[in-house]
Formats: structure tokens, C-alpha cells, sequence
């Protein structure tokens, strides 16, 4: 039996209403994303990198077309189920880190498992082990004030990976990072893919998508490249 996406995009679309202006910010994607891929989305700003993103993470639904996570069609669930599904089965990792500045590194990274209503003991444990896993584990009390952007990232990488998510989605992950920290992030992300986690990443870096399997390129909307590296 051949192997389901994880990810199945339908004739996606998302228009926008700007005042009297209707703006079709998707026009049509059709993709599928298979476990175990790591792939970078790119395109000028404007092209619908951002949206994509938004739907894929549940932040927002879809105009008309499907969106299957796996196997599952969200695409006309209300809010509250959307917001179920993305802290369940997906993980989100943000130029800006994203961290409660008044929360420690091990509270950072247990929100996921907070919210789904997982013991104390479980999230503490699981967070333990994920501050262990992205080189965090000696700073586990610390706040995000007293870390470096490379720290704080990590930070949102085991936040991310905590729910054991089916995909991760990152949104231009070392925009905001030396290049340094930068090359660290992305070697973590590299070692995760090889353990058979999947990778969505939306960026303008073309190093980043050097480095990644396949490359989708977005304009006006559309999908207008999808290569295999």
C-alpha cells in the first residue's frame, strides 16, 4: 500500500476582501508533502509564501479547495478544532522565537503539552528531554532574557518538537540570527530530518534551500517550480 501524504493540498485558495478590493493571495496549490521531507518554500514578497504557511499551520482556513493533514480534512473545521489540531499534531518555529519572556526555558518549551492538558509530570519530563535534545539542558531555569537569539531558538525548536508533531513548520527560522547561530539552527534541523521528522520552511535564503531536498517556488499565488534537489 503506498504510503499517505501527510500533508494533501487540493486547488487551495485564499482570497482576501482589502475594502471594496478582492486580493487572491493562493490561486490554485496543489502539493502533497510526504513524511520524512525537508522542504523549503520561496518566492518574492507578496507571493503567498506567508499564507501558505498560515494555512498549513491551522492559523487560518482556506477559501475554497481541501487541505488534508494526515489524512484529515480541515478545511471546514470551526476555530476551536483548528486550534486542537495545531497544538496536537503541529510545531511552529518563528523568526522572532515567540517565547513568553516571564516563563523559563523548561515552562517555554511544556506550553504545547500545557495546553492539551498533559500532567505536570509528563510535560516536565518531555520538555526535559527536549531541552536535552537541541544542547539546552544546563539552562533549563534560565529566561529568555538571559539567553542568546541562537539559545532562544532552540528554545522554539524543542517547543516545537515537544507534541511529537507531524510536521514542522518554520517561518524564515535564522532571519534574525549571526550567521553562526544561523549554521547551528540549521544543522539541528538537519540531524531532526535525518530522525525522520518533517520540515516545512519558508524563507528567502537560498543557502537554507541548498540544503534541503526539494524546493517549491511561489509568484503571484501559484506554484510555479517544485524541485527535487
Amino acid at each position: 500500500m503506498a504510503e499517505l501524504p501527510v500533508i494533501e493540498l487540493e486547488a487551495l485558495t485564499k482570497t482576501y476582501a482589502m475594502g471594496a478590493v478582492q486580493v487572491q493571495a493562493l490561486r490554485g496549490v496543489d502539493l502533497q508533502f510526504k513524511q520524512g521531507e525537508y522542504v523549503t518554500v520561496m518566492g518574492p514578497s507578496g507571493c503567498g509564501k506567508s499564507t501558505l504557511l498560515n494555512l498549513l499551520g491551522c492559523l487560518d482556513r482556506p477559501t475554497s479547495g481541501k487541505y488534508l493533514l494526515g489524512g484529515y480534512d480541515l478545511s471546514q473545521l470551526n476555530d476551536d478544532a483548528l486550534s486542537g489540531i495545531r497544538g496536537a499534531r503541529l510545531g511552529f518555529v518563528f523568526q522572532s522565537y515567540n517565547l513568553v519572556p516571564q516563563l523559563t526555558v523548561i515552562e517555554n518549551i511544556g506550553i504545547p503539552l500545557y495546553y492539551q492538558g498533559k500532567s505536570d509530570d509528563e510535560t516536565l519530563a518531555r520538555s526535559e528531554v527536549m531541552a536535552e535534545r537541541v544542547g539546552l539542558a544546563d539552562r533549563l531555569h534560565h529566561r529568555p532574557y538571559e539567553l542568546s537569539g541562537g539559545q532562544q531558538q532552540r528554545v522554539a525548536i524543542a517547543r516545537a518538537l515537544v507534541n511529537d508533531p507531524l510536521v514542522i513548520l518554520a517561518d524564515e527560522p535564522t532571519g534574525n540570527l549571526d550567521s553562526g547561530s544561523g549554521q547551528e539552527i540549521l544543522e539541528i534541523f538537519d540531524e531532526l530530518n535525518k530522525q525522520g521528522k518533517t520540515f516545512i520552511i519558508v524563507t528567502h535564503d537560498e543557502e537554507i534551500a541548498a540544503r534541503t531536498m526539494r524546493v517549491i517556488r511561489l509568484r503571484d499565488g501559484q506554484v510555479v517550480s517544485d524541485v527535487w534537489n
